[in-house]
């Protein structure tokens, strides 16, 4: 039925009461012993979760922080069988104490729930990885209301319905440190990776396989991003040499990882690690330890780490 994690001390009164965290394996029989633990504060379920019961551990845990209704860390496969979507707009969450909600792959979450998550006014981690019905509507949504000002990280990789136009949204976002679009499809282009070079605020940007992402954005990223410290840009096929340059006098970054990325030389990077002074590592497909001369691999090494 549960599995209970992190006992505090029982001085205060019965042990159920003490747990703070818990893992639910069947759902609906929440009503029959979530009571017995009204100062949870993680919370966790890969089976359906309907409104119902998040109304319910709404009203019954009201020091919940972290609620994980991610379908796939369990079971390694996207499913119907998650998050009732049909309703979520009521999610009962904006006057809550949570600070993490995460339903990556919950393939049933669309627009509606978006208008009350963006309403949430103290969460600071979301992650919608996966949930493939989320379009430019629902981005609008998330960033029109409280969240914008409380959200620091935000996962919506693999919703590959959005476009430039929702990517615009997020530039709302004034306390964001930790963004991920990867494999967000053709559609999100420079005009919305420029858009997110605006967000001062970023630490940590995910851009992998988003083809239509070139140079023009990790100029922007370069210049308006001073807290920058990892960006990731596996199979960004457009980038050169150029984008990657433009890096050269940063004073933050640590990680670039460039995997699956071609259009560059060897003493480009090299020019670009001797002026960054932050970077700690960077990461390259392995084919390209073949074309990158030993010599100039031995000079990057005596700035960062090269990891194949």
């Amino acid at each position: 039925m549960t599995e209970n994690h992190s006992p505090k001390s029982a001085s205060n009164g019965p042990e159920s009461r003490v747990f703070t965290d818990l893992r639910v394996l069947e759902p609906n029989l929440l009503p029959n012993f979530l009571l017995r633990f009204p100062n949870l504060v993680s919370l966790e379920s890969s089976r359906v979760i309907t409104n119902t019961h998040i109304k319910f551990i709404a009203k019954t845990c009201p020091n919940i922080e972290v609620l994980n209704l991610n379908y796939q860390k369990t079971y390694g496969i996207p499913g119907w069988d998650d998050v009732d979507g049909s309703g979520d707009a009521k999610l009962g969450i904006s006057e809550s104490n949570l600070t993490t909600l995460d339903l990556a792959d919950c393939i049933r979450i669309a627009d509606e729930a978006r208008k009350a998550i963006g309403n949430a006014n103290s969460l600071q981690v979301l992650i919608l990885r996966g949930c493939w019905l989320i379009t430019n509507t629902g981005l609008a949504l998330l960033a029109s209301g409280s969240l914008s000002r409380t959200l620091q990280e935000l996962d919506i990789a693999e919703c590959n319905r959005i476009s430039d136009d929702g990517v615009l949204h997020l530039r709302e976002m004034c306390c964001l440190e930790k963004l991920n679009l990867a494999n967000c499809g053709l559609d999100v282009t420079d005009t919305g990776g420029v858009a997110i070079a605006a967000i001062q605020t970023l630490k940590g940007l995910t851009f992998s396989w988003l083809i239509n992402i070139s140079d023009a954005t990790l100029v922007a990223l370069a210049q308006n991003c001073p807290n920058l410290v990892s960006i990731e840009l596996r199979g960004c096929e457009s980038i050169t040499g150029d984008g990657i340059c433009a890096f050269a006098n940063h004073k933050s970054l640590e990680s670039l990882v460039l995997a699956s990325c071609y259009k560059f030389s060897g003493e480009d990077l090299q020019e670009m690690v001797r002026g960054c002074q932050t970077l700690r590592r960077i990461v390259l497909d392995k084919r390209q330890r073949m074309w990158i001369p030993v010599t100039i691999q031995e000079n990057i090494s005596k700035f960062c780490r090269l990891e194949w």
